[in-house]
C-alpha cells in the first residue's frame, strides 16, 4: 500500500500575493513555519514590515503592485530568476470600488475592479503556468468570496455602511469560473487550480468600529460567529499540499455555513 500523502508543506517553495493583509498575514507566518522558502508579495513596505515584526526567516519580501496586469510578466520572470520556481501560489490580492451605492456606482469605476482584479489574475496563473508546465506539478490556490456565490443582503448594512460593491462579488464570481477553466486547461501537465472561497472575515477595524454590524454577519452563518483569520489557514495548507493531490477546479467555501441557508 502506498504511503499516505502529506498535509504539510516541509520542503516546498510557496509564492504568496497580498501576504501582509488580513488573511495574508496569517497565511504568510503559517508558510514561514512550514516551508523551506516563502515569497511574499505586497504593495512596497508591507510585507517587508511583517517580516520584521514577526522575525520571518525563511520569507523573502518583495514590492509588487500585483493588480498592474501590464507589469506581471516581467515581474514573474524577474522573480523565478532571483527566486527560483515555486512549487505553489496562494493569490489573495484583490480589488474593488467603494464609497458608492449600485444606483450611483460609475461605470468606470466597475470596470477598473475587472481590470485590477480578475485580468491580473489571469495573466498572473498563466505566466506561472507555462513555466510550472514544463516541470509538471504546481498547486495556485485564488481567493474568492462568499459573495461571488450570493448577493449581499442590504439589510444588515447600517448606515453609513455600504452593501458589498456589485464588481467586487461579480469580479468573484468570475474568478471561480477562471479558476475552473485553468484547471481543465493545465491539468494534462499535472498542474492544480483551486479557489478558497471565504465566508465573514472581517478585518479589526470594522469590527472595533461597528459590532452591531459584526453580530448581524454572525447571525447569517450556520455557527453563528464570523471567521477567526486563522481558520482559514487549515483550508489553504490543504489545497496547497500533496494531501489534495487528486482535488483540482474545486471551490473550498470556508465561510461558517453561511451559503448553506
Amino acid at each position: 500500500m502506498p504511503p499516505s500523502p502529506s498535509l504539510t508543506l516541509h520542503g516546498k517553495h510557496i509564492w504568496i500575493t497580498g501576504g501582509a493583509g488580513h488573511l495574508g498575514s496569517v497565511l504568510t507566518r503559517e508558510l514561514d513555519a512550514q516551508c523551506a522558502k516563502v515569497v511574499c508579495f505586497d504593495l512596497p513596505g508591507r510585507a517587508e514590515a511583517l517580516v520584521r515584526e514577526h522575525a520571518l526567516a525563511r520569507t523573502v519580501p518583495v514590492s509588487l503592485d500585483v493588480n498592474d496586469p501590464a507589469t506581471l510578466p516581467a515581474a514573474v520572470d524577474a522573480a523565478v530568476a532571483t527566486h527560483g520556481l515555486p512549487d505553489g501560489l496562494v493569490h489573495l490580492a484583490y480589488a474593488s470600488s467603494s464609497g458608492h451605492r449600485l444606483e450611483t456606482l460609475p461605470v468606470a469605476d466597475f470596470q477598473k475592479t475587472f481590470d485590477q482584479a480578475l485580468t491580473p489574475t489571469f495573466v498572473l496563473c498563466r505566466a506561472l503556468a507555462e513555466k510550472m508546465k514544463v516541470r509538471g506539478t504546481g498547486s495556485i490556490v485564488l481567493f474568492a468570496s462568499m459573495y461571488g456565490l450570493v448577493a449581499p443582503d442590504p439589510r444588515i448594512y447600517p448606515a453609513p455602511l455600504l452593501p458589498n460593491p456589485i464588481d467586487y462579488g461579480a469580479s468573484k464570481a468570475a474568478l471561480l469560473q477562471l479558476a475552473r477553466y485553468l484547471a481543465v486547461h493545465y491539468g494534462p501537465a499535472g498542474l492544480r487550480f483551486n479557489c478558497v472561497t471565504p465566508g465573514p472575515f472581517p478585518n479589526p477595524a470594522v469590527q472595533q468600529s461597528h459590532p452591531d454590524f459584526i453580530g448581524e454577519l454572525a447571525r447569517k452563518t450556520a455557527l453563528q460567529r464570523i471567521g477567526r483569520n486563522t481558520e482559514i489557514v487549515g483550508p489553504v495548507v490543504f489545497l496547497l499540499s500533496d494531501s489534495a493531490a487528486y482535488v483540482t477546479g474545486h471551490s473550498l467555501v470556508v465561510d461558517g455555513g453561511w451559503t448553506a441557508t
